[in-house]
């Protein structure tokens, strides 16, 4: 498989390079040969808030590839994140409203799942694409509450635990913590997230317990990923970002709709949005219930495309 991932793999030969949709022909290209500004008009034909920076980050981690039109218009996209051999997440997969029905986003599914072949997958399904995702074999767990708003920060009950700022020595034990909750490792992804995030953690007898990363995203800032044990940790670390993006935009994409950290999210300014359901092929996903001090949970993704 070519680092672009977009050589042949099995199945491919049943895969043709155009697609006649709708009396024109669409064709296939990787989504690293393609404008910035011409990937971010399909996340606004769509309505994702997705900038051309988000775009050049999601090319930078992850392959995959776009639907062009004859005048090379794109009118759909999808992508894969791989974390080590044997696991990937899906996502940032798109069609154009006109084109839903027609085929293009099975087309391009297709192509993702064969140039990726022999991994257990992840995605986050829209209810655009559900039907598409069963077709595929994926099974529905939990829905991701798209939790933003205008963030209000405030005086609230300090944590018993220190919080404070994440720095570069910190890189390896976030990277451990997140692995035990996401459950496989995501070193590749968590360094670049580091890179670019603003991050808290808290630690309990001379261990990362919690963290929370916040970076530039969409229409203003996400937080994501956080991992911890208990919700007061969780609040512990997301609570200096609201405090430091107050009255501006922020959001958080998280599995839980009830207990003290999405109550703390909403009293934060980050209300439901939208919804959206995390699926796997072959991959499991740990219970949120189960979380505690020993059992690490992601209380927000990084991203629905990342998880």
């Amino acid at each position: 498989m070519s680092e672009r991932g977009l050589a042949d793999g099995p199945g491919d030969g049943a895969l043709p390079p155009s697609l006649t949709v709708d009396a024109f022909d669409v064709r296939m290209a990787d989504v690293a040969d393609i404008d910035l500004e011409r990937l971010q008009a399909l996340s606004i034909s769509v309505g994702w808030p997705h900038r051309a920076e988000d775009w050049q980050f999601a090319r930078e981690v992850g392959h995959g590839v776009v639907a062009l039109d004859e005048i090379d218009r794109v009118l759909a996209s999808a992508m894969w994140f791989p974390h080590g051999d044997d696991f990937a997440t899906i996502g940032m997969v798109m069609t154009s409203p006109r084109l839903q029905s027609l085929g293009v986003g099975e087309w391009l599914m297709k192509r993702v799942l064969s140039a990726s072949a022999g991994r257990t997958y992840r995605l986050n399904a829209t209810r655009a694409a559900l039907a598409l995702y069963r077709s595929l074999g994926f099974i529905g767990h939990r829905t991701v509450f798209q939790c933003q708003g205008e963030a209000r920060g405030g005086d609230r009950p300090a944590s018993a635990e220190p919080v404070r700022r994440l720095t570069a020595a910190d890189l390896a034990a976030v990277t451990a913590l997140d692995e035990r909750a996401f459950g496989t490792s995501r070193a590749g992804l968590i360094a670049r997230l580091f890179e670019q995030s603003a991050g808290y953690g808290l630690e309990r007898e001379g261990r990362l317990a919690a963290f929370a990363l916040c970076r530039p995203f969409g229409r203003g800032h996400v937080v994501g990923p956080v991992v911890a044990g208990l919700d007061e940790d969780a609040v512990a670390v997301v609570q200096p970002h609201v405090d430091e993006h107050d009255g501006r935009f922020l959001r958080l994409d998280t599995h839980l709709d009830e207990g003290i950290f999405p109550l703390f999210v909403a009293r934060s300014g980050m209300k439901i949005h939208d919804t959206v359901l995390t699926m796997s092929l072959g991959a499991p996903l740990t219970d949120p219930a189960t979380r505690g001090p020993d059992r690490p949970i992601t209380f927000a993704l990084a991203t629905q495309a990342l998880g």
